[in-house]
């Protein structure tokens, strides 16, 4: 699939960032894709607003093939995660032993700033590890926030994540707009008739 240089065509952006990578992955009507089947869908990602928050004022690292290798891990170690996650079950020591890897590659050093205030620096190992480690911290917090919350859409046929935000915590699709509204449809023709 042949990406256009900045246009981001996922169905679901502006997750945390650790759903965010695994949202680089999706099933329309012209069948399974892969933004990170490139250097050009990485370049994308990497541009995208939720890589950029993380990133901050540093320069993207290289859409190169290191970055892409070491971002396929992350996503590797997220994807497993994840499916435990939904079903409420333990990380398994191999996943979280994934994770660990990249997280390995990085650290946060917290220092006293000449301000006078606390701040706190990510160092990691190489530029081209950055993504990665920053994507895997961020699942940190939100399965130390709330793992609950973490969840695959409820539409068999979708593959995308998404953090349930809602007050009362009852969302069940990545949209709406897209599986929210064909599971409606199918409901209402089920009814409609008879089966």
């Amino acid at each position: 699939m042949s990406h256009s240089p900045g246009a981001d065509p996922r169905p679901l952006t502006g997750e945390p960032l650790a759903l965010d990578l695994l949202n680089t992955r999706w099933i329309d009507g012209d069948g399974p894709h892969d933004l990170l089947d490139s250097a050009a869908g990485l370049a994308v990602w990497l541009n995208s607003p939720p890589v950029r928050e993380h990133l901050g004022p540093a320069p993207a690292p290289a859409a190169d093939r290191v970055t892409l290798e070491r971002l396929l891990l992350a996503r590797t170690a997220l994807d497993s995660l994840a499916a435990s996650t939904g079903h409420q079950d333990p990380a398994t020591p191999e996943s979280a032993d994934r994770l660990n890897e990249v997280l390995a590659h990085g650290r946060i050093r917290h220092a006293l700033g000449s301000d006078g205030l606390p701040e706190s620096v990510v160092e990691v190992d190489d530029p081209s590890w950055a993504p990665a480690w920053y994507a895997a911290e961020n699942w940190l917090h939100l399965v130390a926030d709330r793992p609950d919350r973490i969840r695959p859409c409820a539409n068999h046929a979708c593959v995308l994540h998404f953090y349930d935000v809602s007050k009362n915590g009852t969302r069940r699709w990545c949209s709406m707009a897209g599986c929210g509204n064909r599971a409606k449809a199918q409901r209402h023709y089920a009814r409609r008739s008879g089966a």
